[in-house]
């Protein structure tokens, strides 16, 4: 069951982090590209890519956040690891925290945002331009934490110090 919770988190880890790569390192450039050529505008990527991508993405986030929280309670660590009580799982427990991080990131900073910039809701100009403010840097900050994060996951099976 433990190698079921394990290789799902990896396969849907793999899904939400690639996603975060391909939006900060190949979308937003080229919607920034399109906008600059005016045509085809960056109206395809949005109303078509977009839309799809943070579908896969958020939804990657959950089920990646909620399989690690599986394998770490059936390996019976999952208190220990979110409250660092235990030395022999602190490399694991900060993972899992910028992990938690990164997850409330998407569901409460990227995606209202981002539906905001989509207009998939209805905002004004200016609360459009504090969108994409917000949600570039959201965004940045789970590439960011990520680098971390996977280390902090991986690192006790490898026998890292930390």
């Amino acid at each position: 069951m433990l190698e079921t919770f394990v290789w799902f988190h990896v396969v849907v880890g793999v899904a939400w982090i690639g996603l975060l790569y391909y939006f900060n390192a190949v979308q937003v450039p080229a919607v920034a590209a399109a906008t600059a050529d005016g045509n085809p505008g960056p109206a395809a990527i949005n109303k078509y890519v977009a839309p799809r991508a943070l579908f896969w993405f958020r939804w990657a986030a959950v089920l990646t956040w909620l399989s690690g929280a599986g394998a770490l309670g059936h390996m019976g660590i999952f208190v220990d690891a979110f409250t660092l009580a235990n030395p022999a799982v602190y490399a694991i427990g900060i993972g899992a925290w910028l992990g938690t991080i990164m997850l409330f990131n998407v569901w409460v900073l990227i995606w209202p945002n981002q539906k905001k910039i989509l207009g998939i809701v209805q905002a004004s100009d200016e609360e459009k331009a504090k969108a994409r403010k917000i949600a570039f840097l959201a965004s940045r900050t789970n590439t960011m934490l990520s680098i971390p994060m996977l280390l902090g996951m991986t690192a006790h099976a490898h026998g890292l110090p930390f």
